[in-house]
């Protein structure tokens, strides 16, 4: 079972399991409401999280806000059973993996066709099993760009940003407690190929990103980390991905710079890996 605890004030989480590639899940909690941060990659791991809310004496979610449509954090929909706010491209893609059996072979073809690849169907399997009865729920309330939702003594910002990770990736800020969850839009493409950055849209992501001065900082399949922490990590990739602008396909000329950055004389393997995915949309 995963890790249950607070964060903040307002905020209850449940951390990420890497095994089986579930997202962190988060409650906020305000006077008057609770939101829900995902809804969990199958109605077991949205259950887990409810059954530890309610051993709390917590409000229960009564809303459920979507960062992306990937299956990990939208398959646990039907568990909650209460309205779930996404823009119109979760929606979107939601409604195309609605009537699926779900068998081997339907992974296989969702792999092939790529709309998922084969470490998220080999998930898949490990998370349901055998029986894969799988009901896709399709948000309630879509909204374009912005929302703002007072939970009473709380208030939180979602905002669609977009990247290559998914394009319907949202952010949410949670102010009184200046924690901002970024579920995966700081990531890769995964999906319709091999992993992938766009250098320009990560530079446009991180400028998004810093304009809520959060002093919290939450990826869904990581741990919360403190503003100098998330800087200092995701730091490196932004000069990874200034240097791709600068050098474009020059390899040399960005590992060199990349080395420079670091006070390395090699350039570790993380760092060679993501300079492919930034360089694979140039090729």
């Amino acid at each position: 079972m995963s890790q249950f605890e607070q964060m903040s004030d307002h905020i209850w989480i449940l951390h990420a399991e890497h095994e089986i590639d579930r997202p962190l899940l988060a409650a906020v909690v305000g006077e008057k409401r609770t939101l829900l941060m995902d809804a969990g990659a199958s109605p077991a791991h949205a259950a887990e999280f409810r059954a530890h809310l309610a051993e709390q004496g917590l409000r229960l979610p009564e809303l459920v806000v979507l960062t992306h449509w990937h299956w990990d954090h939208t398959f646990g929909l039907s568990e909650w059973k209460i309205p779930a706010i996404a823009v119109p491209e979760t929606a979107q893609r939601l409604r195309l993996l609605k009537g699926l059996d779900w068998s081997d072979e339907a992974l296989h073809e969702l792999a092939q066709q790529q709309i998922i690849n084969e470490t998220s169907a080999s998930h898949i399997r490990l998370e349901y099993g055998l029986e894969r009865n799988i009901d896709i729920v399709e948000p309630d309330i879509l909204f374009e760009q912005k929302l703002q939702l007072d939970l009473g003594g709380v208030v939180c910002d979602i905002h669609h940003v977009g990247g290559d990770h998914a394009g319907d990736s949202c952010i949410l800020y949670v102010r009184e407690d200046k924690a901002l969850f970024l579920g995966d839009a700081l990531g890769p493409s995964v999906y319709g190929g091999p992993r992938t950055y766009t250098s320009a849209h990560f530079l446009r992501l991180m400028d998004e990103v810093y304009r809520y001065g959060a002093e919290i900082y939450v990826e869904s399949h990581s741990v919360p980390v403190s503003e100098e922490e998330f800087r200092l990590d995701i730091g490196r990739y932004a000069e990874l991905a200034r240097l791709v602008d600068q050098h474009g396909k020059d390899r040399e000329g960005i590992t060199e710079g990349m080395k420079q950055f670091l006070q390395v004389q090699e350039l570790p393997g993380e760092f060679v890996n993501a300079m492919e995915w930034f360089l694979t949309p140039l090729a």
